[in-house]
């Protein structure tokens, strides 16, 4: 074989491999898409547990997607393929923190999160005692910008909750979401583009949420709570359009 079609074998194998990447991200957005919108059921089920069994099991299908990401990544450079399946990893992030801030009204960790993405690899002879392990490690970047994409899922949170007669959860959201504004804050401009861009969609969801928590305060004993959902959902469009103009 000669050097040119050494080289041809070479990028096509990894153009190929690029390939494969970008569909597993893409299933793994679209069922990292559908963990969340299963999780806003929790304010209108009975049983909560269900739903939230039912949510771990789609996560743990994404993982096993992550998985194989990891495993086309064996022996490569993982920021020469990352823009392949970077959107899924953002959305599983976003996914897998909005469960955790249902069930413990907390933030998960990055830390944590790469935790889970360690998998025994049952390909590879074990080394030691120790199976040989494989994974990925979600890079800080994705991890802030599936955090930013989670509070636009916890304003839609806020506004489902009072429309159940929830009146403690808006209060919980609007000092959370507070605490991760004040943090994307410090970053300001310092950080990449696409975490500036995304800090002016999380000032949008806190404004919602604090709008809520005041209508609440103020005149929640003045307005059905049947028609406290549709006074929030109004007031967030007049708030988008006034954003838009200034």
């Amino acid at each position: 074989m000669s050097n040119k079609e050494a080289f041809q074998h070479e990028l096509d194998a990894r153009h190929d491999k690029y390939e494969r990447l970008v569909k597993l991200g893409r299933d793994i957005t679209i069922e990292s898409k559908r963990t969340i919108f299963l999780l806003h059921r929790v304010t209108s089920e009975n049983n909560m547990d269900e739903v939230l069994a039912e949510a771990e099991s789609k996560l743990s299908a994404v993982r096993q997607k992550i998985k194989q990401v990891a495993q086309e990544l064996v022996g490569e450079d993982m920021y020469q393929f990352h823009r392949a399946f970077t959107p899924g990893l953002q959305e599983y992030v976003e996914a897998v923190t909005f469960q955790h801030f249902i069930t413990s009204r907390m933030l998960f960790s990055i830390s944590e999160i790469n935790k889970q993405l360690l998998f025994e690899d049952l390909q590879m002879p074990p080394t030691t005692e120790k199976a040989h392990t494989l994974g990925i490690q979600v890079t800080p970047v994705d991890y802030l910008l599936g955090v930013a994409d989670l509070t636009g899922e916890l304003m839609r949170l806020c506004i489902s909750s009072v429309g159940n007669g929830d009146m403690d959860t808006p209060f919980e959201l609007s000092q959370f979401l507070r605490n991760i504004f004040d943090g994307f804050s410090y970053i300001g401009n310092t950080g990449p583009y696409e975490i500036s861009r995304k800090l002016f969609a999380l000032k949008q969801s806190l404004s919602k949420v604090e709008n809520a928590c005041y209508t609440l305060k103020v005149r929640g004993s003045e307005i059905p709570k049947h028609m406290l959902a549709d006074l929030f959902s109004a007031k967030s469009e007049i708030i988008e359009h006034d954003d838009v103009i200034s």
